[in-house]
Formats: structure tokens, sequence, C-alpha cells
């Protein structure tokens, strides 16, 4: 992937990986633009990076993801790259949580059916431009999954199935499909309790970078390259280790 002079949206780009993302893309030489539900956190991402385009949209909604396409295709014609980042993570127990089955719902129509969705209309654009670029986020969570994201693990588990088909269909198409894996990252996402084996978005940011920088499809960043072996070689005792994990 070429690095600048891309127009890039990114969703879920106000905070954690998204918003180091933006930093980092601005940094290379790119337009980026970011999405989040959050006014407030649009606002004070406009603060940090002034030269980012903002937008206010639920992905999880239908009528608000089509909106969102309509807008950048009508403000931002030359958009290339579009990054998949979003997502929202629910820590329950299955059984006695009465709300589980509601969460499952808001996490499936966020983390899955919204990256699908999107991935279609805006292909549906791209696909007919010259360097182009899909990127799917997912985890090392589709390898090992954590007992106390029931959800999470099954729908990146699917965006990383769907993410691979994807890319076998349009292998005759100018279009790169990317997916990036990355491990536990200190992040706002883990409610300020990341576990210990986490690293900075600084760090994984890094590692997305220079795997994009080599044209790599699937960018298992850090500790993910552990994962995918343990399991691979390993499932039982790697499933043992990652729910030991404090």
């Amino acid at each position: 992937m070429i690095l600048k002079n891309n127009v890039i949206l990114i969703t879920g780009g106000t905070s954690g990986l998204g918003l180091e993302m933006a930093k980092r893309f601005i940094g290379l030489g790119n337009q980026v633009i970011v999405c989040s539900r959050s006014l407030k956190k649009l606002e004070e991402t406009k603060r940090l990076l002034p030269s980012v385009e903002t937008y206010q949209c639920d992905i999880s909604k239908e009528a608000e993801r089509i909106q969102l396409y309509n807008r950048i295709m009508e403000s931002f014609p030359k958009l290339n790259v579009f990054i998949n980042n979003s997502a929202i993570v629910y820590r329950t127990d299955f059984l006695n949580d009465e709300k589980s089955y509601e969460k499952a719902v808001d996490e499936i129509n966020t983390n899955l059916i919204a990256p699908i969705h999107l991935s279609k209309l805006f292909l549906n654009y791209l696909s007919a431009q010259s360097n182009t670029t899909l990127i799917n986020i997912t985890t090392g969570l589709v390898y090992i999954p954590r007992s106390i994201y029931p959800f999470y693990n099954a729908t990146k588990s699917a965006l990383h199935s769907f993410t691979q088909t994807l890319r076998h269909q349009l292998q005759n198409n100018q279009t790169k499909v990317i997916e990036v894996l990355f491990p536990a990252v200190n992040t706002p996402w883990h409610g300020g309790t990341p576990p210990k084996i986490a690293i900075s978005p600084e760090k994984a940011i890094d590692e997305m970078i220079t795997g994009l920088s080599k044209n790599k499809t699937e960018i298992r960043v850090a500790g993910v390259k552990k994962l995918y072996l343990l399991s691979r070689f390993f499932p039982k005792l790697a499933f043992r280790k990652m729910n030991a994990i404090e």
C-alpha cells in the first residue's frame, strides 16, 4: 500500500487505535476523515487534529450508514482507503446477564453487520478507482477467544472469515483487502483496566504501518503472531493461558 497522498476514512477514529491511526496517517501526508457516534469525541479529535474531517454517525444503524456513504461520496470523491475500525465490547456472563441477548444484538450490529454493509457500499465505488484499499480491523482473539467477551470473539471471528473470502473474491480486482489483527492494546476499550500484556497504541500502529508498507494482506501485530501459532499446534493450552490472563 502506498502510504501517502491518500484520502482515508476511519470508522471509530476518535479514540484508542482509531485515533492513533488518524494521527499517523495525517503525519504521513494523507487526508483523513473520521466518524463516531459521539459528537463530543469528534470535537475533541478536531481540536487535537485540526486537519481531520469529522462526521457523526452511529454505524449500528443502517440509515446512518447509508447517509455517511452519501455524504462522503459527495464531499470526498477521491476517497481511496476505507478502514472498518469501529467496534464495541461487552464483558458479560451469558447465562446470568438478563441483557445478554440485547448486548449480543448490539455487538453483532456494530462489529459485524456494519462493516459488511459499509464494505458493500464503499466497494461499489472503490473497485472502480485506482490505488484503493479496504482494511478490516480484527484481533488475535479470532484464534483464541476470551470467555469474558462471548460476543466480541464471535463477531471478530466472523469478520476475519468474511475478510478472507472477500479477498479471494476480489483477487482479480485492483482493490486490496487487508486485515490487521491487534493484540491487547492499552486503550479506553478496556475501561481503564487493560491486561498486563497490553502494548501501547503507538507500538501497535507502528507494526500496522510496517505491514502496510510491505503490502501484507494479513498483518498480525506483536503477540498475535504467537497466538496464531499456539492456536494451530497447542489449542487447549492456548485457550487455558488466554483465559488465565489478568
